[in-house]
């Protein structure tokens, strides 16, 4: 379409040859002369069917017949359109000798009382023309050509508004800022940010434009909730109507919190460390909870031991594989948990293999005599592990908190990190996986987890994540049916069970292995305040608690990093969540539900530390380690789960652990109004009643 183009402005030499021998120009050239608010004469015309076209009918006379109208059309796309933006002007001549005719584009602009001449160009064969204009502001077009005006189009403009937020996530109450610009610049207007509500958009916040045009706004959204929030520049003579497009913020106290910190101890159940805190779903009968005080059969000496103090540094527990988890609770129906006497602990222990090592198969009770298998049943309190009872005093302490699994440490780091264990045949098909709840793959940097873990949706999301290893011996053989094992190096470097990552395909597949990081790392971030969104901290042997490794030296190491924390500049964002992964062989009087084929496990200690943990709260909520997940998921992930339907890496999973009816919520401990709480700073060897005394 259209011929070619003339450009007019500058060119005034080009008028005398572009109307020279063109039949009626003359009319033209006296109108334009005239005001320019009117239309070239020497024709009649009546308006069209469209508005922009204009038919006109020649007059008649007995010596000639009459003519087929003329008519000149006109049409601009887009029409509104955005400032700075080309738009097309084409249309088409009517009647006859409409080939290679001259057509001007005439434009008045606001605040001006003229037409004049912009632009030009040439009908081809069949009348048709067209032209470009680079748009900035409101304006009147028309075109002329042999004697002919087009109808006036008047040409809508918005102004470019762009408009950004200073955090796409926020919390109840906190201030986000709104920044944009005006394009051209409005010196003098008012910007309007606007909220998208159920009565449409109402506005939020004002401001005048200077003579930049740049401009920022803030405002605090008082509840959790989804807001599309909008910039508007209110109609004038430049302009119409013009909004920036809709920004999304999304508001929920939860963004409080910007780090998760995740640490996992090892082997200790809830009564063994917080059978007797006052208020908890303790131990019967000790500490004023409800109930006779339990006895477990003793096979090996005989009768039954009760639970008792045991103020030892270096305890023994028992065996802790899936097969001891069902006898320790002595159901009647173990599938469906009924009929439980959960009273196996001490004949389990006493019935383990008698190794030293850290297999959860070995019971080193047995090593010396048989009598020590009785701290199945022991316990500690506050005199014994102070620091970890003032964390309990004074922010949140979970008394149903438990083992995602029903069995020992690796299937429990496994469900940490992805909610599953299986083992597979083929690290690149996730469909060779097979649930595996005591035996998966072994954990040993070769690829063999082909299903997705939690890495993939950080990853995907772009969330920054940490796995921190502790390097020392890991604490539970490889092999759990070995009778001994010599300590395993781990690092980095070196997976162990406690370090599952480096063998997941995806976390490979995505170029994230050096986010599995040696513990100093932990401690520079905690102090330049750089922690990533989500951290996991995993011990070594010696501070794991893993029997027989010492009650204070797990204390003493565990204290160390939530001091670091809490004297990081990252304090006031972050959540911590201490556990331990599995119960060790120690007594535990609660029947665990049953939330599926692989678990809960038996119940361990769960502690929230945050500054916007409740202070002195016990969460009474069925929870297991899990929650951690879903808390991580709800925080960083928009709610997405590990759910192979809709996680775009889908696997065999035999559930979805996150959504499980049964899991509570862990923004049930956390106040996000309250200001920041303070941090609590504890000895790292605090004096305690274990004997020996402990020598930090």
């Amino acid at each position: 379409m259209g011929g070619m183009r003339l450009r007019l402005r500058g060119n005034l030499w080009l008028w005398p040859i572009l109307f020279a021998g063109i039949g009626g120009w003359i009319a033209v050239v006296s109108s334009a002369a005239r005001p320019a608010s009117a239309a070239p004469a020497a024709v009649t015309c009546r308006p069209a069917r469209h508005p922009s076209t204009r038919c006109c009918v020649p007059p008649t006379s007995k010596r000639r017949p009459v003519l087929s109208p003329r008519c000149l059309t006109i049409a601009i796309a887009p029409n509104p359109s955005t400032a700075g933006q080309v738009v097309s002007i084409s249309g088409r001549l009517l009647g006859p000798r409409r080939g290679n005719v001259v057509v001007l584009l005439w434009r008045r602009l606001p605040g001006s009382r003229q037409f004049r001449p912009t632009e030009g160009a040439r009908t081809d064969r069949s009348g048709r023309y067209s032209m470009t204009a680079l748009i900035n502001g409101n304006r009147w077009w028309y075109v002329t050509a042999r004697s002919l005006r087009s109808a006036t189009v008047h040409q809508r403009v918005q102004t470019r508004i762009t408009l950004a937020a200073s955090q796409a996530r926020a919390a109840p109450g906190d201030q986000v800022a709104f920044s944009g610009s005006v394009a051209p610049s409005h010196p003098g207007e008012q910007i309007v940010l606007e909220e998208l509500g159920p009565a449409g958009w109402q506005p939020l916040a004002r401001r005048n434009l200077g003579r930049a045009p740049t401009f920022s706004l803030a405002d605090a959204f008082p509840s959790a909730g989804v807001y599309e929030v909008r910039a508007y520049l209110r109609w004038d003579a430049r302009n119409i109507n013009s909004y920036s497009p809709p920004v999304t913020v999304e508001v929920n106290g939860i963004f409080k919190i910007q780090h998760v910190v995740v640490i996992m101890q090892e082997n200790r159940s809830f009564d063994q460390y917080f059978g007797t805190f006052p208020g908890a779903d303790g131990i019967p009968g000790l500490a004023g909870n409800p109930g006779s005080l339990p006895c477990a059969p003793d096979p090996v000496n005989g009768g039954c031991v009760q639970p008792f103090h045991d103020t030892s540094d270096k305890n023994y527990g028992g065996p802790h594989g899936a097969v001891n988890a069902v006898a320790d609770m002595d159901c009647a129906s173990a599938a469906t948990r009924t009929g439980c006497t959960m009273d196996g602990f001490v004949g389990q222990a006493e019935k383990g293999q008698s190794c030293g090592s850290n297999d959860p198969n070995c019971s080193p009770c047995t090593q010396a005599t048989r009598a020590q298998c009785i701290d199945a049943m022991a316990y500690h309190d506050a005199a014994d592990i102070p620091n970890y009872w003032s964390y309990a005093r004074n922010f949140v302490l979970q008394d149903h908190m438990y083992e995602p699994n029903a069995s020992w440490s690796l299937p429990e780091h496994l469900f940490q990190v992805s909610e599953w264990s299986a083992a597979c045949t083929n690290p690149l098909n996730p469909f060779s996986c097979t649930n595996a709840l005591q035996d998966p793959n072994p954990s040993d940097g070769q690829l063999h987890y082909a299903w997705t873990d939690l890495t993939y949706l950080l990853h995907r999301y772009g969330v920054s994540w940490a796995y921190y290893v502790f390097q020392g011996t890991e604490p539970d053989c490889e092999d759990d049916s070995a009778m001994s094992c010599a300590p395993v190096q781990q690092g980095p470097k070196t997976p162990g069970i406690w370090n599952p990552l480096p063998s997941f395909t995806d976390v490979a597949q995505d170029g994230q292995l050096s986010n599995v990081q040696t513990l100093s790392n932990f401690f520079t971030a905690a102090k330049t305040g750089t922690l990533p969104a989500v951290s996991w901290i995993d011990p070594n042997g010696k501070v794991s608690e893993h029997p027989t490794a010492l009650v204070s030296a797990g204390q003493t190491y565990v204290t160390g990093l939530i001091n670091a924390i809490m004297q990081s500049p990252d304090w006031d964002s972050t959540a911590i969540f201490l556990s331990w992964d599995d119960w060790g062989g120690f007594y535990d009087h609660v029947v665990p539900p049953v939330a599926d084929v692989n678990g809960y496990g038996l119940r361990v200690p769960g502690i929230v530390i945050s500054p916007y943990a409740k202070a002195g709260m016990i969460d009474s909520q069925t929870l297991s380690h899990d929650a951690y997940n879903k808390f991580i998921e709800d925080d960083f992930l928009g709610g997405q789960r590990l759910d192979p339907a809709t996680d775009g890496r889908p696997d065999p999973r035999p559930d979805v652990r996150e959504a499980s009816p049964l899991l509570g919520d862990l923004t049930a401990d956390f106040d996000f109004t309250q200001p920041p709480r303070p941090p609590l700073i504890l000895p790292a060897c605090p004096s305690t009643d274990l004997t020996p005394p402990p020598a930090c």
